[in-house]
């Protein structure tokens, strides 16, 4: 016997009262991203506020400058600053010098804190927990308090006022290989021991498989290392005596004078500086945060 089942083909209809509701919860959450659109607003504003004043200050005349009235636009715009701060000082030798001291340490640090996280992470040895920990001791110690060390033994290698001078100090970070050994406990150990089975050495495993698999890392480590040295300022102020080794943050410095002149073509030139780290820190924010939490979580 055959049961025929009628199918309720009615619509759903709303009442009144279920409408009311849904309209106010969808009005609350409106209410919700409008401020926390305006406190992101007032935020950012405030974080950008020094950098857009430095950017209009860098635009005016040393008139406006030194005048004791806030105004915040320029009341003539004066582009040919940024080209006279070139005239005023070779900016542009200093910038380079900047980018190869910048991308050589950024280099290094890649490499030697590679290493050293691989073999904390996948090599068995005794006390290397112990040596770690050292490692990590570093971050405690001042840079402050071993310049006078450095700089003797600097000086009796003869390498004062030259790349080697601004570059070897730092070829090597704690922070480094902190983050690429939080990122390699990620892995799991039998990636590494199938890969010495199938007759895979260490260097080919870290430089093939590894750091291939660590773009994360890689990221966070390039952005950071590249703007701590781009921002350097004491130890290459103390090492670097001639435009040949000086670099940009050092060579901006010594741009201002007792003229009126001289601070807007400062500023001009603070501009220029902050550019390249700017343009760093967008294009690699995402992989910075990704890589400093991608190690957070193990699995």
């Amino acid at each position: 016997m055959a049961v025929h089942i009628e199918e309720n083909t009615q619509p759903f209809v709303m009442d009144e009262e279920q409408l009311a509701l849904i309209k106010k919860q969808e009005m609350k959450e409106n209410l919700t991203k409008f401020a926390l659109l305006a406190v992101n607003i007032v935020l950012v504003s405030v974080v950008l506020f020094p950098l857009l004043y430095a950017v209009t200050m860098s635009l005016k005349s040393p008139s406006e400058v030194y005048t004791s009235e806030f105004q915040f636009l320029p009341e003539a715009w004066q582009f040919s600053n940024y080209r006279d701060a070139f005239k005023a000082a070779p900016l542009g030798r200093y910038i380079f010098n900047s980018f190869i001291v910048s991308l050589s340490i950024t280099g290094g640090q890649l490499v030697s804190g590679a290493l050293a996280a691989f073999s904390f992470e996948f090599l068995e040895s005794k006390g290397k927990e112990v040596i770690f920990a050292l490692v990590l001791a570093t971050l405690m110690v001042p840079g402050e308090a071993t310049i006078v060390s450095n700089y003797l033994q600097i000086s009796q290698w003869g390498w004062l006022d030259s790349f080697p001078a601004l570059i070897v100090p730092f070829l090597t970070s704690a922070t480094t290989i902190f983050l690429f050994r939080q990122f390699f406990k990620s892995f799991p150990i039998a990636l590494y021991e199938s890969a010495k089975i199938d007759g895979c050495s260490n260097l080919r495993f870290i430089f093939q498989i590894l750091l291939p698999l660590s773009k994360p890392a890689i990221g966070a480590v390039s952005v950071n290392a590249f703007i701590n040295a781009w921002n350097m300022y004491m130890w290459p102020l103390l090492v670097s005596g001639s435009d040949n080794a000086r670099t940009v943050q050092i060579g901006v410095s010594m741009m201002n004078s007792v003229d009126s002149q001289s601070i807007v073509l400062m500023l001009a030139g603070v501009v220029i500086v902050l550019i390249p780290s700017l343009l760093i820190f967008v294009v690699g924010q995402k992989s910075l945060v990704k890589g400093l939490f991608s190690g957070s979580v193990k699995g």
